[in-house]
């Protein structure tokens, strides 16, 4: 049995979780999490034992120095506690760390056991991957659930992905046999400039999550540093006329699939969340990353930063309106 001293009866609380890795493109998801606690300050209660999960050849511990003295970092996934104040205070328990490199069955099995005795209401798993997107659009983020009611209810896809999965989808599968609603948020980073950080995406999920929890998040400087991220992509793609009409291409694919929302829901969203922040509102490691076929693409794949000459012509972009990422999985 789990015991957890020195952690307060929670309030409403909402589990959100996002693991560095094949799930988080872009760095995009991890950064996100990373956000939240540091913005409001969260408390480490609880780490898994490193030995139980990580091969360490594969995710290697860290020696550092503190005040002279020699120390070792462990890679593993760690449990803090964050309280969203306001009109409607609610507790936020925020999980961090990798994804496992084995016994992926114990691991859930044991961030179950965390949500239970701390009665968690909602797990929400945040990923990104790599896809056909184009930087100059808004960052696609789909909500999906295993969970038909919970689908209609919070207006979700349920899930239809069949292919390889990562921690994400074992951990949404895995609360979904337990009776817990989960939720995977999964943003769609550009696959040409894959490389980390990418605070576009990572504002992305904050922003659908701030929507699926009511809570509001202080985003710090993250909109700026998005804005300035796109001026950066922007200019690389200007100095090489291939990449630009590559880019161009994905532009035009993205608004013809998405002309027919562009007039509806998606602007009444946008507005609503403009109105809730005018008003104040509720307050509140190295490898391949998962793309849109369910594939795989690591440190090789091709962005203009690693060859800005363009001597590597980009993949051609799929038709409009073609099958959607893994962002379908769980």
């Amino acid at each position: 049995m789990i015991e957890l001293e020195g952690v307060p009866e929670l309030i409403d609380p909402v589990m959100v979780a996002a693991f560095e890795g094949w799930n988080d493109a872009g760095d995009a998801a991890s950064t996100a999490v990373a956000h939240l606690d540091r913005e409001w300050k969260g408390e480490v209660f609880a780490a898994l034992d490193a030995e139980d999960y990580y091969d360490f050849q594969v995710n290697r511990p860290t020696v550092w120095l503190d005040g002279g003295v020699r120390k070792i970092t462990w890679p593993t996934t760690r449990l803090s506690v964050v309280r969203v104040g306001g009109d409607k205070p609610r507790d936020l328990v925020l999980v961090r760390g990798i994804e496992p490199s084995m016994r992926w069955r114990s691991f859930c099995n044991e961030l179950l056991g965390f949500a239970h005795e701390l009665g968690v209401e909602l797990v929400v798993i945040l990923g990104a991957l790599l896809g056909d997107t184009p930087h100059t659009r808004p960052v696609p983020v789909s909500g999906v659930t295993s969970d038909p009611d919970l689908a209609q209810r919070m207006d979700l896809e349920e899930t239809k992905y069949e292919g390889p999965t990562g921690i994400v989808g074992i951990l949404q599968e895995a609360c979904t046999h337990a009776g817990v609603p989960a939720v995977s948020l999964w943003a769609a980073v550009p696959h040409y400039v894959s490389q980390p950080p990418n605070p576009k995406a990572t504002l992305a999920l904050l922003n659908r999550l701030e929507d699926l929890i009511d809570v509001r998040i202080p985003l710090g400087e993250l909109p700026e540093d998005a804005r300035a991220w796109q001026v950066g992509v922007d200019q690389l793609a200007a100095e090489d006329s291939e990449v630009a009409e590559y880019v161009q291409t994905l532009e035009e694919a993205r608004d013809t699939a998405e002309l027919p929302e562009a007039s509806g829901e998606a602007i009444a969203r946008e507005f609503e969340r403009y109105l809730r922040r005018r008003d104040g509102g509720p307050t509140g490691a190295s490898g391949g990353h998962a793309t849109a076929d369910g594939g795989d693409t690591g440190p090789g794949a091709w962005n203009p930063k690693d060859n800005p000459g363009g001597r590597a012509r980009p993949p051609k972009p799929p038709r409009a309106g073609g099958d959607d990422e893994e962002s379908s999985e769980d």
